[in-house]
């Protein structure tokens, strides 16, 4: 999933001669605290709320003012796990998107970014979850797709995670059929730990909310 498929088309760009109330009452609206200012296809940066609170004229046009604006972008074609890393590297909760020519094209949200994860990870698709902890220098994930597929069971999503500085990973699975009994047990035949494993819908929620807060701090270093 690229960036440019990624793209919101119902939040609006400011222009220099939007005014900063202006500005506030879109981020109120859409509940975001960045938005793009745009003339024509030109990005000229990202102006945050704390940006416009400052200047103290927020009924003057933004134009009017000197701004020392950053200027974070992503390629239409860059992946969106890059799209993330940028996202919590610098605290976003938009980002223009660009194309080869720097012209503007529109921006992503943080939510929808959140939401298109959620697809790709297969989050919202029916199955139930089994999270494994290896050793670094021991995971293949050939010899875990093999334990699972011999228990007529398919692997919808995986990615792996290591938290601080261990030498051990956790290896979250996300698999198609919700009873895993017979592959935990086939998991522990081959001494593998499994660490946890979720059956239940909420329990699943749970557990993908802190893997995905544990992988953007990942992405963040």
């Amino acid at each position: 999933m690229r960036a440019k498929d990624l793209i919101s088309n119902i939040i609006p760009s400011l222009h220099t001669s939007d005014t900063g109330a202006r500005a506030l009452s879109w981020m109120e609206i859409f509940r975001i605290s960045h938005l793009p200012i745009v003339n024509n296809k030109e990005f000229l940066g990202l102006i945050s709320d704390t940006d416009i609170y400052d200047l103290n004229k927020a009924d003057e046009p933004i134009g009017n003012h000197k701004l020392s604006l950053m200027r974070p972008y992503v390629k239409a074609d860059q992946h969106i796990y890059e799209v993330m890393e940028i996202f919590s590297r610098l605290k976003l909760t938009v980002i223009p998107v660009l194309d080869s020519k720097k012209h503007y094209l529109g921006l992503i949200t943080l939510n929808d970014l959140l939401n298109a994860f959620a697809e790709l990870s297969a989050f919202k698709t029916p199955g139930s979850i089994i999270v494994l902890e290896v050793n670094i220098n021991d995971y293949s994930l050939s010899e875990i797709s093999q334990i699972i597929e011999s228990n007529d069971t398919k692997i919808l999503s995986v990615y792996v995670t290591q938290p601080d500085t261990s030498k051990k990973i956790n290896v979250t699975i996300k698999l198609n059929r919700m009873d895993v009994t017979s592959i935990v047990q086939s998991f522990i035949r081959y001494n593998y730990i499994v660490k946890e494993s979720f059956m239940e819908e909420d329990d699943m929620n749970e557990l993908m909310q802190r893997r995905y807060e544990e992988f953007m701090k990942y992405l963040s270093i």
